[in-house]
This record gives C-alpha cells, structure tokens and sequence, in this order.
C-alpha cells in the first residue's frame, strides 16, 4: 500500500481491519454518491472539513456562466439566466441540510461579512443588554467578529467554553443579548447538543446565534425545530462549493421584519431597482442580501448542492459516525505506543464528522502523509486533523490513512529536511 523503500512490515491486526472496511463499504447506501465528485486517482482526501472535493456537476456549470451566460447573454443573464434569484435559490437548497424551511437563508459574500451582519443584528434586538458570550474555542474569525460588534455596540464580550454556557446563561439571565457558539469545535471535532445551547439561551432571553460552517452538509441540522435564531456557515468545506465559495446565512422568519444589519447594500433594498436614496428594507429574508454577489462561485456553489440530490443528512451522519469510529478503531489498532493521543470524543453523540490525533511532531506528519497522496491538515500547535465527507470517503480510505500514518511514524520518514520547513498554509 505504500512504495516508500522504508515501508515496516504490516501491523498485527491489519488484515482484520481490511476485511471489515470492506464489508463496511460494501454495504455502504451511500457507495454510489462518490461518482458525483471528480477525485484524483490515488489520493484519500480527508481535508473536506477545511475545501471539500470537487463535484462532478460544478466544471460544465462554471463553463456555461462563462462562455454563455456571461460571454454571450451579457448583462441578460440577471433576468434570461436566473442571476437575480440565485442568492435566494442557493439559500433554499442549504436550507434543506439545515433544517430551514424555504425563504430563511440566502447565499452570498464571505463568512465573515455574514458573522458580522448577522452577529450585530442580533444584539441589536436585545437593547439594554450588555453581554455578549462566545466561546474561547471558537475559529478565530468568530471571536475577531464578536470583539468587533462588541466595541461598536459596547458590549462585554466574554469568552465561555461550550460546556459552561448554559450555566452562565442561566447565571446571567437579563444581561446577555446574544450566544454565539459552533455546534463542532473546528480542532477536535468534539460535537455540542444545539437544542440544549439554544434553549438555555432562550431561557435566559437571549438569542442564539450559530456557526455552521463544520456542520452544514456533515450532519443533521434542525434550525427550525430546535428555535435557533441566526446562522451562518461557509459554502467550501462539506458543502464542495469550491475554494472561496460563498457563505450563507439564516435568519429565522419571525426575526426577519425587524433584522436590522449594518451593511445595508442595495440587494437588500424593498424595491432595488428604483434606485432611491433612502435604504427600505425588504420584508423578507432578502434584506440579508448586501451587494452584487460573485456570481460565477454563486453558480458554482448552487451546482455543488446537486451532490446531495436524494441524500438524506440522516444517512450522512450514519455514514459519518461508521467512518470516523472506524478511524478511532484503525488507530488504536495501528498507532498505539507511537505518541498518538485521541482529541475527539469516542461518544458517537459527540462526535462531529472529523477526528483529531495529537503528536508532538503533528506538522512533519501531515507533510509526509501528503507527500503520499494521503491529505489532511494540522492545527498549532500539535493537532493532526481528519474530515470525514461521508459523500466520497470510503473506510478504505480511513484504513489507507492510518496504515500510512504508522508507516511514517515506525520509519522516521516526517523527520527528512523536506517535512520540517512550513510553509504559509497548514
């Protein structure tokens, strides 16, 4: 399975392992979803938790949009090809992964012009209080954004882990206008129960705001049945939407008449095109549309959504969880007394759709691995990270990774001068 001239001897329990990924792939519903991605021969990807593969229907789409709609339609296409709707259009079809009835999501500009739109909109319809929580765990972006809206509104910003802020909430309860957590610690991959958050949020009048972006097309997510008020999430990782693809974000219809946002772009405006100088929301979710979108990623992100035609997200998670425990099963059986710890929780319920592995030498490890085609990413300082897009991963895959993973680690192979200089993305 490798051609590293260091390769060791297979590991004890190998061969068991072998025939249980095959069995697990053999009976896997999903099997057949993996033809709609085009995966480069030879490569086991497990970095869908930060670019997803590409989709099979994504190249003819983007091709189209560009030599058609834009080459010949012109300016037409925003009325002759759908331009104008496809914010709305694209929000509907995320919609339908994260549990959101149509006409509460829209698509378009980045995850951080989302968080912060959303983010100070909700605080806004909490005055009078001054709290404002977020996690210490939480991807840098989203506590950047919380100290920002923070500063602009003057609100306390603190920073409550996951586990403690249903108890602050309830401690608190008066002073915090809004919660923002990620239902998925985006290092360890540690899963937290969203309906409880939000109904400890509710309970202390607060609003409950999520990230999504290592959730959104990994597992089931209910908005609407668990109250949430406001999301966002990032089109590129298991949604495949392509690198830089836009964000979404979701604003519960009955917060949608008083969604008051910073950015008020012309998108955004109750009748666009009269071209008033005074801003009128529109009555609907479209009041979250800013300015012109890039339509071509837009395109490009609505053709990836077409990977989940007939997939149920509860087929996903089940898929998920046989992956990622099978990963947990692969690495004690392989890696143990090799240095390895386990991060990610052995719970399956809390458990999102990656595993994370600590090692001292967590960066040359990864190097190698990607050296032989096997892909992943480590986060500082010693986090090896593995997504799971139940879409295309197969437990052969998950085998492959790990048999790899010891190979390196046994042979030394992450210590040569090539896997220990860094470069500016890891």
């Amino acid at each position: 399975m490798t051609t590293d001239p260091t390769a060791t001897s297979p590991a004890p329990g190998t061969d068991g392992l072998a025939a249980r990924a095959a069995a697990l792939d053999a009976a896997d519903p999903l099997a057949a979803v993996r033809d709609r991605f085009l995966l480069p021969e030879g490569v086991v990807y497990l970095d869908g938790n930060s670019l997803g593969a590409l989709p099979a229907a994504v190249p003819p789409v983007v091709e189209d949009a560009v030599h058609r709609q834009w080459g010949t339609d012109l300016i037409r296409s925003w009325n002759a090809n759908g331009w104008w709707e496809a914010p709305v259009r694209t929000g509907d079809a995320i919609g339908r992964l994260i549990g959101a009835a149509p006409g509460q999501v829209v698509a378009g500009d980045s995850t951080s012009v989302q968080l912060f739109n959303t983010l100070l909109a909700a605080a806004r319809t909490r005055p009078g209080r001054r709290l404002l929580l977020t996690d210490p765990d939480h991807f840098p972006t989203d506590q950047y954004i919380a100290d920002s809206v923070g500063r602009l509104l003057g609100l306390d910003v603190r920073r409550v882990p996951a586990r403690d802020a249903a108890e602050v909430l309830a401690e608190e309860a008066g002073n915090v206008a809004v919660a923002a957590y990620a239902p998925v610690d985006y290092r360890t991959g540690e899963l937290y129960d969203m309906a409880a958050l939000t109904a400890a949020a509710h309970d202390a009048g607060a609003l409950m705001h999520w990230d999504l972006c290592h959730a959104a097309g990994a597992l089931p997510v209910e908005l609407d049945a668990i109250g949430a008020d406001f999301a966002v999430g990032c089109g590129y990782k298991y949604l495949s939407g392509g690198p830089g693809a836009p964000a979404f974000a979701y604003i519960a219809r009955r917060h949608q008449e008083t969604f008051d946002h910073p950015l008020t772009g012309w998108h955004g405006h109750a009748e666009p095109f009269a071209m008033s100088g005074a801003y009128a929301p529109a009555a609907d979710v479209t009041r979250a549309r800013i300015g012109t979108p890039a339509l071509l990623s837009l395109l490009a992100l609505e053709a990836a959504l077409t990977a989940f035609d007939g997939v149920e997200m509860t087929a996903v998670r089940e898929k998920s969880l046989s992956l990622t425990g099978f990963f947990q099963e692969c690495a004690d059986t392989l890696l143990d007394g090799l240095g390895f710890t386990p991060a990610t929780p052995r719970d399956p319920a809390r458990r999102g759709s990656q595993a994370a592995l600590r090692h001292p030498e967590a960066y040359p490890l990864v190097a190698a691995l990607t050296a032989r085609g096997v892909i992943g990413d480590m986060r500082a300082p010693d986090l090896l990270r593995f997504g799971f897009n139940a879409l295309y991963v197969t437990h052969a895959d998950v085998l492959r990774a790990v048999e790899e993973l010891r190979d390196i680690t046994v042979s030394g192979a992450h210590r040569t001068p090539e896997f220990q200089q860094r470069p500016t993305v890891t």
